[in-house]
């Protein structure tokens, strides 16, 4: 083990560590609004232009989707831009499918539950093309769609009332 300096030590030891015991709460646990489900015909829209593994803003705008979808919301999920790149299966290192690091197929995995569950992911053509990913190489039952699409679909939920998440970031 590396020696300490003196200072070191004492930096160590001014606040004993841990603080609290795994397992300790330190937030309260009451939800405060009523766990709201789906009333007939409602919809939950998501938008997604953000790249998988930059932020976490992509992968839990699919876990809200997933929520939604749970509690019976006709649910879809529509990534385009950037957003695009979450639909590739061909994401992986040193092959196809192998995660280089612990999380990086959490989107794709999700995704997959997302749409055996029965939810709608859509995905722009166009946000393909700006990274030259292919439209072959998208994760099975996910619908490649027209770049004239993204503002249809969201006048499309938008009509059908559908509550729209909507999640960007560059």
């Amino acid at each position: 083990m590396t020696e300490l300096t003196d200072l070191e030590k004492q930096s160590l030891s001014e606040i004993p560590h841990p603080s609290l015991p795994e397992g300790s709460s330190i937030y309260g646990g009451t939800k405060v609004f009523p766990d709201y489900q789906a009333e007939n015909g409602e919809a939950y829209f998501t938008l997604v232009h953000g790249i998988a593994h930059e932020s976490s803003v992509s992968f839990v705008a699919v876990l809200q989707a997933t929520r939604a979808l749970r509690k019976g919301f006709e649910a879809a999920v529509y990534f385009y831009g950037p957003g695009s790149l979450n639909c590739l299966a061909t994401r992986g290192f040193p092959t196809t499918g192998n995660s280089a690091f612990p999380g990086e197929h959490n989107i794709n995995n999700q995704l997959k539950t997302f749409l055996a569950e029965g939810g709608k992911v859509y995905c722009c053509r166009f946000g393909l093309s700006l990274h030259g990913a292919r439209e072959e190489d998208l994760i099975e039952g996910v619908i490649p769609t027209h770049p004239l699409d993204v503002q249809d679909a969201i006048i499309h939920y938008a009509r059908k009332g559908a509550i729209i998440n909507s999640t960007y970031q560059l």
